[in-house]
């Protein structure tokens, strides 16, 4: 991305982003890496890098465990590996092989799971494999302590017997002549010492003379020499020779190992790459965890559609003092390519600006912004910026002067893939031509289609925004009533610069302030009170939707409640529908299994019979148990016709009431009572039947089927 001016990254504070992200990573070479994070402003670039982030973002959050332990700085040894005839020690030799464990563990923690949830991360190695030689061929020379094996040559193994035996021998010399000394009187209390690589015995300085030996030194004091004795002289000189042939013998086997790796040099070279690449990536990850960071919709061309956007250094400051952070919603677009933004001194408009500038840097270098993930971000070519005052000493330049140099490369600069962003557009010249040179820019910069936001005072500027396509005003909310910021930007009207209100903020002398508003024009003035005032408006209507909208959430609330218990009650219904039906076929079940029972019997005793006469009682008894099945069968489907013609009422029995007759189910009306008895007419022929056989019906009307229906779901 090409910037304008050279200091637009220190401007933005684009530089403390970037030292934030160093601080999150391990590896110098993520350190360096975030040092020169570079700006892209191609999709192909940015896209996957952003996806990468997001990925580690999401297992960082969910507690899932990444195998990228690799923290070691290899590059001087993989330098080394490259050259001929270098020789790695023992402890660069296992630095190598961590490398290699980690690749090994990051290959297989790539299942065919996670290759299908975390396709960016994967990418990393795709280009890469995993050589399991490098990891054996350093384990057939080192141990897990990174000493060289026993069985690394012959010959190793052949000198460290002979060295082992040699020092056993050397230690029981070595042990007979202290104690004889030590018998003597001669030794001192540290008795034994290395003095120049060779075992000494450390005997008082006055009986030195009355040992055989070589005296190899003296303590500081001179009271205790330092004497090998002639015992171990031939012996201490083989176990010398004998260390100095081992050491060589090693040199010349990590020699051999050495240029056995060369031959993985690029290969290791990669996988270190790769390493300091998921470094990079987890501290991209934790940065967004800090600053609340997202995942927006990335498009391919010139686009700003903000929501809810926090500047991520102010939302770190403000997170540490425990102070709310204000979000912010912007949008730039074909239609509304420039936002003018006015309102109050201190009122939240530069550091507007600086958001949406810092973000997209932010962006087009792969990290993930403080956003609503659902905010849309396209990709510019050039980053313009004009922020405070540029006043040049150097170039004997006046604030105006620099400030009309960098709006003339502005304007023959900037194309439809620009973002810029102008403070206090117009500022240090006289307001009136000041104001007419800033609308002459702005409609220049419109003609280029560049996208950007300005912040003015200027009362003509405002006007403009209103009646040029493509313009649109902005303000920064005040609170009149408190005096006080809100921070808050409105979209679609100009703001007010509530001059003589901070004047009284500030204890302004009142009549001061009245003379001011005097010398001011009229039609100045009365625009500027109608900002105020339509901002307060605003502010009250934007109160209104709030209690609105409340409300709504509170109506969807109780509706969700009352669908809840509604549906509840018409399962409880069900519940109880099934219940009676289980209990009706539960009594035809063991009706029908009494039935089988009493058949078998009488199946039984019919074949145990003998007599005539026994046969013929139990034929009687079957008789009498299946006539008396079926005549139930019937009553049954006479009271079932009947359900379907009358409904039962109940209530005393009167003469000209229609009521039934609970044995045989038929209906009739009442002609007269007589004592506990009525004479009931059914068709031509009354009879007489006791009360409490009867009960009283009426016929049946069309409400009562679905009066019956809740019955019966009840």
């Amino acid at each position: 991305m090409k910037l304008f001016p050279e200091s637009a990254l220190m401007q933005l504070e684009f530089d403390k982003v970037k030292a934030l992200l160093a601080e999150h990573c391990q590896t110098a070479y993520a350190k360096a890496k975030a040092e020169q994070l570079r700006i892209h402003t191609r999709l192909s670039f940015i896209e996957p890098e952003l996806r990468q982030t997001h990925e580690f973002k999401t297992l960082l959050q969910n507690g899932i465990y990444f195998p990228n332990d690799m923290l070691l700085n290899l590059g001087k040894e993989l330098k080394l590996l490259a050259i001929e005839g270098a020789v790695l020690s023992a402890e660069q030799l296992m630095g190598i092989r961590t490398l290699a464990e980690n690749m090994k563990q990051l290959f297989h923690w790539f299942d065919a799971e996670r290759k299908i949830g975390y396709p960016a991360l994967l990418t990393v190695i795709s280009g890469t494999y995993y050589e399991k030689a490098i990891a054996a061929l350093i384990d057939e020379v080192l141990d897990e302590r990174g000493n060289v094996k026993d069985q690394a040559s012959k010959a190793l193994a052949q000198i460290r017997m002979t060295l082992a035996q040699k020092r056993s021998e050397l230690r029981r010399v070595f042990d007979r002549v202290v104690a004889k000394w030590n018998k003597s009187g001669y030794v001192s209390d540290i008795e034994e010492a290395f003095l120049n690589g060779r075992r000494v015995i450390a005997v008082h300085a006055e009986y030195k003379r009355q040992v055989k030996g070589i005296l190899l030194g003296e303590s500081d004091t001179r009271k205790t020499s330092f004497i090998e004795p002639e015992e171990t002289i031939e012996l201490n000189n083989d176990v010398f020779a004998l260390e100095h042939e081992e050491g060589r013998e090693v040199y010349r086997i990590l020699k051999f190992l050495t240029r056995q790796l060369s031959a993985y040099a690029a290969l290791l070279n990669t996988y270190y790459s790769v390493c300091g690449e998921y470094d990079f990536i987890r501290g991209k990850a934790k940065l967004a965890i800090d600053i609340n960071g997202n995942f927006p919709v990335v498009h391919d061309r010139a686009q700003v559609e903000l929501i809810e956007a926090f500047h991520p250094l102010l939302f770190l400051y403000n997170q540490r003092s425990g102070k709310p952070v204000i979000p912010v919603s912007v949008t730039l677009n074909e239609k509304s390519r420039i936002l003018v933004i006015s309102g109050p001194n201190a009122g939240g408009k530069t550091v507007t600006l600086k958001t949406v500038g810092l973000l997209q840097m932010m962006l087009q270098s792969g990290l993930l912004v403080p956003v609503q993930p659902h905010s849309q971000m396209g990709i510019f070519k050039q980053l313009m910026i004009h922020i405070g005052d540029t006043q040049s000493l150097e170039f004997e330049l006046s604030t105006y002067s620099s400030h009309l140099k960098n709006m003339k490369h502005l304007i023959e600069n900037a194309n439809g893939r620009t973002l810029f962003f102008i403070d206090e557009l117009g500022s240090g010249s006289d307001p009136h031509l000041g104001g007419a040179f800033a609308e002459v820019i702005l409609e220049e910069l419109a003609k280029k289609h560049a996208m950007g936001i300005v912040t003015t005072h200027y009362l003509n500027l405002k006007v403009m925004a209103n009646k040029t396509p493509g313009i649109m005003n902005g303000a920064m909310a005040f609170d009149e009533k408190h005096l006080l910021p809100l921070y808050k930007l409105i979209i679609g009207k100009p703001g007010s610069s509530y001059t003589f209100s901070i004047a009284e903020r500030i204890g302004m002398q009142p009549h001061l302030i009245q003379r001011a508003k005097t010398m001011v024009a009229e039609d100045h003035f009365s625009l500027d009170k109608l900002l105020n005032r339509a901002e307060q408006d605003v502010r009250r209507l934007e109160q209104k939707e709030k209690e609105l909208n409340a409300l709504l959430k509170e109506n969807e609330r109780l509706k969700k409640e009352m669908e809840h218990t509604l549906q509840r009650e018409k399962h409880r219904q069900q519940l109880e529908l099934q219940k009676q039906q289980n209990k009706i076929n539960e009594e035809r079940i063991a009706y029908m299994k009494d039935m089988e029972r009493r058949l078998k019997q009488i199946v039984f005793d019919w074949r145990r019979m003998e007599s005539q006469e026994d046969k013929s009682a139990l034929m009687k008894h079957l008789h009498a148990l299946l006539f008396k099945q079926k005549e139930k069968q019937v009553k049954e489907k006479v009271r079932k016709k009947l359900d379907a013609k009358y409904v039962e009422t109940g209530g005393e029995v009167k003469p000209g009431l229609k009521v039934r007759m609970l044995q045989n189910n038929q209906v009739g009306t009442v002609k007269e009572i007589r004592d506990k008895k009525a004479i009931v007419q059914l068709g031509v022929i009354p009879i007489t039947v006791d009360l409490k056989n009867l009960v009283v019906v009426r016929d049946k009307e069309p409400g009562d089927d679905k009066e019956k229906g809740v019955d019966k779901r009840l």
